[in-house]
């Protein structure tokens, strides 16, 4: 498998992504937690005081959401360009292409771990409780890069043909993160239209993260079972895509 026999590059390529992501700017990290603070701080205002609803801990129920939110955002939209991105490991050299995808995701992720602990404390100050739960937090987040790295494969060779993809992606985007229960309680969502909501795996995983995190219970086997089998399909709907368009990426990019 490609992942073992290229790991050093594997490695190489998500080190630089990294270096690139932090060094290139004045507060390097800083600015991954200082955007997902700031848009909870915003949020929270408008939603507490306008709409003025009952959610215990409102404001770690907000940033939860939002940093599990990022990691999808953040890492289809960057590993989109992938393969465009890097034109002189797609014509002059041979590497299975999925490795640029994939480090790219991987960097996200590891970025998105890195939220998560800077949170972790977070929760502390802010008066809620951590309990063993936390342990299954790694499960949740490997569920979820699956289906992170599964639509990056998908949009990553689209992009090569389609160059607007990102401004339609970025809209879905948007639109997801609206209807996705990261700014609102899931109980403010009609009773018939739940059953239609739960199919969401992105509505699932924003349950399964404050679950562990915030609420100190474990998730349904249901949420886990359900979560899994979307990230192993959209792995392998993304796979067989970029499969099927890659022979033509020398040409395109």
């Amino acid at each position: 498998m490609y992942l073992f026999e290229y790991s050093e590059l594997i490695k190489n390529l998500v080190i630089s992504d990294l270096k690139v992501k932090y060094q290139s700017s004045v507060l390097g990290f800083a600015w991954s937690m200082l955007n997902p603070l700031l848009m909870m701080l915003v949020l929270y205002v408008v939603f507490s005081n306008v709409f003025r609803f009952e959610q215990e801990h409102f404001d770690l129920y907000l940033l939860i959401g939002i940093i599990a939110w990022r990691f999808l955002a953040n890492g289809t939209m960057t590993a989109m360009t992938s393969i465009v991105g890097k034109p002189s490991l797609v014509t002059k050299i041979y590497i299975p292409r999925e490795i640029l995808t994939f480090s790219l995701t991987m960097s996200a992720f590891i970025s998105s771990i890195l939220e998560f602990a800077v949170l972790i404390p977070l929760l502390l100050i802010l008066g809620a409780s951590l309990s063993l739960t936390i342990l299954l937090f790694p499960v949740i987040h490997i569920l979820y890069f699956l289906i992170v790295y599964g639509i990056s494969l998908a949009l990553a060779s689209l992009y090569v043909y389609f160059r607007d993809l990102n401004q339609i992606w970025d809209i879905v985007l948007q639109v997801g993160f609206y209807t996705a229960p990261i700014i609102y309680p899931l109980s403010l969502v009609p009773e018939k239209y739940l059953d239609y909501y739960m199919l969401s795996p992105i509505t699932r995983l924003m349950m399964m993260y404050r679950d562990v995190l915030l609420y100190g219970t474990i998730p349904h086997m249901d949420d886990f079972m359900f979560v899994a089998g979307f990230g192993l399909a959209f792995l392998a709907f993304g796979s067989l895509m970029f499969r099927k368009l890659s022979p033509r990426f020398a040409e395109e990019v």
